[in-house]
C-alpha cells in the first residue's frame, strides 16, 4: 500500500455521506463512476526473476487501501498493489469437519510453506517498490505504508508477506484429474468408483493456471457438457450466432 499526493482515491470519495451520494448519483445517472468499476482497475503480469520462462506474478491494483477486508478505508489517499504468485509450490489440504452436514470443512492452505513461494513473495515486494519509485509515478510522491520501507532483508520481507498476505479466492486441485493414487476424476471427469457422478469445476485442475481461474473453469464446463452428451449418445446442441446465450441456474 502506498500513500500518495495530488490525486483523490476512493479513500476520500467514500469517507463522507456527500461523497457516497455523489457516487450513487453518478451511477444512477450515467451508469459510470466508482460503483460501476471492477474490484481492480489495473492488472499486469510480471516475472519474479529474469530467467522465469513466463510471467509468474499477477498484479491487481486498486485506488483504495484498508488494513483488512471488511474494515474501513484509510483516511489518507492511497492505492493498493496486490501481487499474486501464479505458480505456487505450497500444498494444503481440505478435510471433512465432522459427521454433520452443517459442519464446515477443515481448510489448511499452508501458504508460503515452500521455499520457492517465499522467494517469490519477497521478490514481488521488491519489484513493486521499484515500480512505485519509477519516474512515471514521481508526481504522486508514493510513500510505502505496508509492509513498510524499514523491512529490507529477505527474512523480513517473507515474514511481512505471511502477515499481510491473503487469499485471492482461486483454490483448485481438491478433486484433481489424473491417473495416480490421489486423482479423484478420470480424463472424462468421472469420479472414480462412483457411477453417474462427474466434477466440472476448478477442483479438477491438477495444477493452478497461471492467471485467473474463471475462464478456464468455463472451458472445463463446456468440455464436460460435450462429454456428457457424447457418452450418453445424445447429440451435443449446436448454437448459431443468432441464438442468444442463456443463463442456467443449478
Amino acid at each position: 500500500m502506498f500513500k500518495i499526493q495530488g490525486a483523490a482515491t476512493l479513500n476520500q470519495r467514500a469517507a463522507s455521506w456527500s461523497g457516497k451520494l455523489a457516487m450513487a448519483w453518478e451511477y444512477l445517472w450515467t451508469r459510470s463512476g466508482p460503483l460501476a468499476m471492477a474490484p481492480s482497475q489495473l492488472g499486469a503480469f510480471a516475472r519474479s526473476e529474469p530467467n522465469a520462462a513466463t510471467p509468474d506474478l499477477e498484479y491487481h491494483v486498486q485506488p483504495l487501501s484498508l488494513e483488512r477486508f471488511g474494515e474501513p478505508l484509510h483516511p489518507f489517499p492511497a492505492f493498493t498493489a496486490s501481487v499474486c504468485q501464479l505458480r505456487p509450490q505450497s500444498r494444503g489440504h481440505v478435510a471433512i469437519g465432522g459427521p454433520s452436514l452443517a459442519s464446515p470443512p477443515i481448510i489448511q492452505p499452508h501458504y508460503l510453506s515452500h521455499a520457492e513461494d517465499r522467494r517469490a513473495a519477497a521478490a514481488a515486494i521488491r519489484l513493486t517498490r521499484r515500480i512505485a519509485a519509477s519516474p512515471a509515478l514521481s508526481r504522486y510522491q508514493p510513500e510505502e505504508h505496508l509492509p513498510g520501507p524499514q523491512l529490507q532483508s529477505e527474512e523480513e520481507l517473507v515474514e511481512a508477506a505471511g502477515r499481510i498476505g491473503t487469499t485471492i479466492f482461486h483454490p483448485v486441485g481438491t478433486c484433481k484429474m489424473g491417473t495416480d493414487g490421489m486423482a479423484v476424476v478420470d480424463d472424462r471427469l468421472r469420479v472414480r468408483g462412483v457411477a453417474g457422478l462427474r466434477v466440472a469445476d476448478a477442483s479438477i485442475m491438477p495444477t493452478i493456471t497461471s492467471g485467473n481461474t474463471n475462464s478456464p473453469t468455463l472451458m472445463i464446463a463446456a468440455k464436460a457438457a460435450l462429454m456428457i452428451a457424447r457418452d450418453n449418445d445424445t447429440p451435443a446442441p449446436i448454437r448459431t450466432p443468432a441464438t442468444p446465450a442463456k443463463e442456467i441456474s443449478t
